[in-house]
């Protein structure tokens, strides 16, 4: 791991593509690897190239002949991370908090109509000014775009801690880290635009529009790795299911999302995830708002926003499919 972690700092200092090794974006499965290399530019920008797949056990085509829009969130994470890691040196074993994450992508270039899989991501720091020390806080404005055409843009805010600090701060969260977690049952798959229910992340609730987060760690793509608590993803994918949920189509497209996190999601305390339709008076896009509480205090809040209805793009059809 160290070795890699020098190789690719020796490439940044050449301002050349570098390898993209799995632990600078927090992925062990090499289809789950989005990033293909990095560029620098200036003290404070980077380009990221990357490759979308045209099918994924997860991120399956959405409604519509189209993308899944929440790999537009998973690419700016890894490409933030892959830069931390490789072009701030941020060390392997730092732990990543995502305090925020908002993006707005153009639906048609999410199109499965045989456009280019390669993506760049241009990421700008505005904060950092390339002195050397611990990276403890980033904000990152990210540009993604699909053959020359501006795909998405978006940004966030993100923490980095140690290892032993993270350990001091958790306590004795770090207990519940990589200890089973009892599966509830899911909602019905098909409600929520998927085949199969390990895919499901929402659980039947106590009321209507309120559900419990479905805990799943042994799921591959969601828990890439052992954790002491429900990583942002899941989150934003309870958040996307809810909104289904919420509307009752499974054609709902979430291409604006502005997702922010208060506290960690813990994993063995049930999580209410709750969903509102919020669409303003004369707005053509729905607009839900989800928020997640733990024992009456709030998770997260997020706001997703789906286009008009549109006719179906070609390509292939849709499948039946603080951030950590």
């Amino acid at each position: 791991m160290e070795q890699h972690h020098r190789e690719a700092m020796e490439q940044h200092h050449r301002e050349v593509t570098a390898p993209v090794p799995g632990e600078f974006v927090h992925r062990h499965d090499p289809a789950d690897i989005l990033p293909t290399g990095w560029t620098r530019s200036q003290e404070n920008r980077y380009s990221v190239s990357a490759r979308w797949p045209a099918s994924h056990p997860f991120f399956s085509p959405a409604a519509g002949g189209r993308h899944d829009p929440v790999l537009v969130a998973e690419t700016m994470r890894q490409a933030t991370m892959l830069v931390a890691h490789a072009g701030f040196g941020v060390p392997v074993d730092d732990q990543f908090v995502m305090w925020d994450l908002y993006y707005t992508a153009d639906p048609e270039r999410l199109s499965l109509d045989g456009s280019s899989p390669e993506i760049t991501a241009d990421l700008f720091f505005p904060e950092y000014d390339g002195r050397p020390g611990r990276v403890r806080s980033l904000r990152v404005n990210i540009v993604l775009t699909r053959d020359g055409h501006r795909l998405s843009t978006g940004g966030g805010t993100i923490r980095c801690t140690s290892a032993p600090a993270y350990r001091r701060m958790r306590g004795e969260r770090m207990a519940a880290l990589g200890r089973p977690v009892p599966l509830i049952p899911a909602v019905a798959p098909h409600l929520v635009g998927r085949e199969d229910a390990k895919d499901v992340v929402l659980g039947p609730g106590d009321r209507p529009d309120r559900w419990r987060l479905r805990v799943n760690t042994a799921h591959s793509t969601l828990f890439r790795r052992p954790n002491d608590h429900v990583p942002g993803m899941v989150l934003l994918e309870a958040a996307r299911q809810a909104a289904m949920l919420a509307t009752g189509s499974t054609g709902y497209l979430p291409t604006a999302v502005d997702l922010s996190f208060s506290r960690y999601a813990e994993l063995d305390t049930p999580c209410w995830i709750e969903a509102e339709v919020v669409t303003a008076p004369g707005d053509p896009a729905t607009t839900v708002r989800v928020t997640g509480q733990q024992e009456g205090l709030p998770v997260f809040v997020c706001t997703l926003s789906s286009p008009p209805r549109e006719p179906a793009v070609a390509g292939p059809a849709a499948g039946a499919r603080p951030a950590r």
